[in-house]
């Protein structure tokens, strides 16, 4: 799966995107985030308050219980605000 980090994720992750395999247990966007904040202290930081990233599966904003099925791309940023 490849994972995509941007704005401060991407800076406390330390890169801009990743593939990994998440273990079966993995089952939907939340369970990924918290796997992911064990990764590395880096993942950690970007994971630690997980109310302040927004998700999209494969190009498709999600909530953070929407199931990863066969989710191809996952991307991870914060939320975004416009005036």
């Amino acid at each position: 799966m490849k994972l995509l980090y941007f704005a401060w994720v991407r800076e406390k992750v330390g890169v801009g995107e990743e593939d990994r395999t998440p273990p079966a247990t993995v089952q939907t966007v939340g369970d990924l985030m918290e796997w992911l904040a064990t990764q590395s202290p880096g993942h950690a930081a970007a994971f630690a308050n997980r109310t302040h990233i927004k998700t999209a599966v494969d190009q498709t904003h999600v909530p953070v219980t929407a199931k990863l099925k066969d989710a191809r791309e996952v991307a991870f940023f914060p939320p975004v605000t416009g005036g």
